[in-house]
């Protein structure tokens, strides 16, 4: 097993680099051992190979997804991403058809295209911006809003929610008086719905009925918990990391400019280089082995996909960015039957942002005045700054 005299004592969370402590750990052993009061937080396992993590995420019955109601549960209620087998698959399918790739194409011209135009509208005469605070922190969580049907004008106060509620086991009062401000906001506009249902998603959640009997409030509340963080917070980082990418790499910026078909290509690349939620956890319901190593049955798992998707068994040169790596499957979406619900929805915004954002900011560089951009974190990675240069329109 592991030791993790790589890992440093104490983590600052939000500026953390992990991938060096990692890749000494797939280098030695794949499984890391913590003891209680460590770094992370409290004895528990992880697993930092690529074909480790992906078994571990295939096999629910053996790495069970309930732990997260113990500890992201507390902050979101009552979570799909807590449940395993028959009860998971029918409340996932209640809300599945909303978030397949046909579903979404509905909102590329109704929200998401101007979600972004109306961002861009006022910097685009500047002539310089910083990217996430003018848009990447504002687009995903504002087209999350119009597809749940909260009101747009809100989407300030649900992505400062969202923020709280992610990291609530790092603070659990914040991460609780935030969970509880979400759910009195949203009480009027469920009932709302109960009584006019519209075509929006809470409408879906209020009416939608398994073997004849309707989900809970609480149930309903829990996955509005989730939705609206993992929507904003994810995608918004990984956008980040994406223009990061391109403008560190300018020959590559070049290509993409010329052909829009590489942005796809962009997407699935950062999302493995650098994907914004590096770990997902998981529980023990027996003793077992994972690549030699015995975790004892009860035992807390973390399966970093981070570290999984830059595991050079899997990717060459894996810390690198490249535009024209072959393509191969990823773990930042997850696999198995815990499959990033909204993967669809990430790609479609991300697709659809780059490409307004590449064509109406023009001759797009870093700012040479500013500080050089950082991806940094622990367990959510992206820039907290992207001061970027163009041609005022």
């Amino acid at each position: 097993m592991a030791t993790t005299d790589d890992i440093p004592t104490k983590l600052d969370w939000s500026t953390t680099q992990p991938y060096p402590a990692w890749e000494a750990a797939r280098t030695k052993c794949p499984v890391l051992h913590f003891e209680a009061g460590s770094a992370t937080g409290g004895d528990g396992y992880q697993i930092t190979r690529y074909a480790d993590a992906e078994k571990v995420l295939r096999d629910w019955q053996t790495f069970s997804s309930s732990i997260n109601a113990e500890h992201i549960g507390q902050f979101m209620g009552e979570l799909i991403l807590a449940m395993d087998g028959a009860e998971h698959r029918a409340y996932r399918n209640l809300v599945a058809h909303a978030f397949r790739a046909s579903a979404l194409e509905r909102w590329d011209g109704e929200l998401i295209r101007p979600t972004i135009d109306r961002l861009i509208d006022p910097i685009a005469p500047a002539g310089r911006a910083d990217l996430v605070e003018a848009i990447t922190t504002k687009y995903p969580v504002q087209v999350i809003c119009g597809i749940v049907g909260v009101p747009l004008e809100d989407h300030e106060q649900f992505h400062h929610w969202a923020e709280e509620i992610n990291t609530g086991p790092l603070d659990p009062p914040r991460g609780h008086a935030a969970s509880q401000a979400m759910r009195d906001y949203l009480a009027p506009i469920v009932e709302d719905r109960r009584r006019e249902p519209q075509g929006d998603l809470i409408s879906d959640l209020v009416t939608a009925e398994i073997d004849g009997h309707q989900l809970t409030d609480e149930k309903i509340y829990g996955f509005l918990r989730l939705l609206l963080p993992a929507g904003a917070e994810t995608t918004f980082r990984v956008m980040g990391n994406a223009l990061l990418a391109l403008l560190t790499h300018p020959d590559d910026m070049a290509r993409v400019l010329a052909d829009r078909e590489l942005i796809a290509p962009v997407i699935e690349e950062t999302l493995r280089w650098e994907t914004s939620v590096t770990q997902v956890s998981r529980v023990t319901t027996k003793d077992v082995e994972v690549a030699g190593c015995p975790i004892p049955a009860g035992a807390s798992v973390g399966v970093i996909t981070g570290s999984a998707d830059r595991d050079d068994s899997r990717f060459v040169d894996a810390d690198e960015w490249r535009l024209d790596r072959p393509s191969a499957h990823h773990l930042a979406f997850g696999t198995g039957p815990h499959q990033c619900l909204g993967m669809h929805l990430a790609r479609l915004e991300l697709r659809i942002g780059l490409d307004a954002i590449l064509e109406r900011l023009p001759n797009l560089r870093l700012d040479p005045d500013a500080p050089a951009p950082v991806i940094e974190g622990y367990a959510f990675r992206g820039p907290n700054a992207l001061p970027a240069l163009f041609d005022p329109a």
